[in-house]
């Protein structure tokens, strides 16, 4: 073999070489700007209603009683509080009242005073008391301020978590969606938890309710009217009495 030929063929595979390792630089620089199946954003749907949906979960509605050692019994401000979590717990409870006691603290005998009016309380506002189970417990640092905490289940809407961001807002390699024109993944999130907080009953994000019987006096008042050609809407006389004064008539 003579020294030109040896010569050209490692200059070929030399060649070669280069060449393969460029293809394979390539490959992997668009590799590493694809999405993988790992990211959040890989296949999220352009709807926010879908990509951050409202769940109908059941969840736990509870207040605090603090009670301290030297006086038992509720302040004003506590009485409204278990008042309006019983009234509540007749609307939307869907278990027993749990109220948990401390014991063998120094507030506990206050406590137990508390307790006897929280459930006095609990049955002037209707709350039958086969609904309300009482537990002890002792708090595990004692350091820590021994309460009176009563809670319930109710069902509730809730979405989110929300301020997720895997990817910049602006445009950059890393971002696919800013180049589809599409809404970034955390869009809409804030108004889907905004609305599941405020909803009063969570099943009307799911069914519509049912129709409320007619009121049959008004409509027949409404329908004796039209048979007779007289208009049918109400009239207040005293919606004028209302007006200051008649000037520009």
């Amino acid at each position: 073999m003579t020294p030109k030929l040896t010569s050209k063929r490692s200059a070929d595979r030399n060649r070669t070489l280069a060449r393969l390792g460029a293809l394979i630089g390539i490959a992997v620089a668009l590799g590493a700007c694809r999405h993988t199946e790992d990211s959040p954003l890989a296949s999220f749907p352009d709807d926010y209603r879908l990509r951050h949906p409202i769940a109908v979960q059941e969840a736990d509605r509870s207040i605090v009683v603090f009670v301290g050692s030297g006086r038992g019994g509720l302040t004003a401000e506590q009485r409204a509080d278990v008042m309006g979590l019983a009234q509540t717990w007749l609307r939307e409870g869907t278990g027993a009242i749990s109220i948990d006691t401390p014991l063998g603290t120094r507030n506990a005998r206050a406590a137990a005073d508390s307790l006897r009016e929280i459930q006095a309380t609990f049955a002037a506002a209707g709350v039958p008391p086969r609904a309300v189970a009482v537990r002890q417990y002792r708090p595990e640092d004692p350091r820590h301020f021994a309460a009176i905490r009563i809670n319930y289940a109710r069902i509730s809407a809730v979405a989110g978590p929300c301020g997720t961001w895997p990817e910049d807002l602006g445009p950059s390699i890393n971002n696919k969606s800013y180049f589809d024109n599409k809404p970034y993944y955390n869009f809409g999130c804030a108004s889907q938890r905004n609305l599941a907080s405020m909803v009063d009953n969570p099943s009307d994000l799911v069914q519509p309710r049912a129709e409320t019987p007619p009121y049959t006096e008004r409509r027949d008042v409404a329908f004796e009217k039209y048979r007779k050609g007289v208009a049918t809407t109400t009239t207040y006389p005293e919606a004028d009495m209302a007006k200051l004064s008649n000037v520009g008539k």
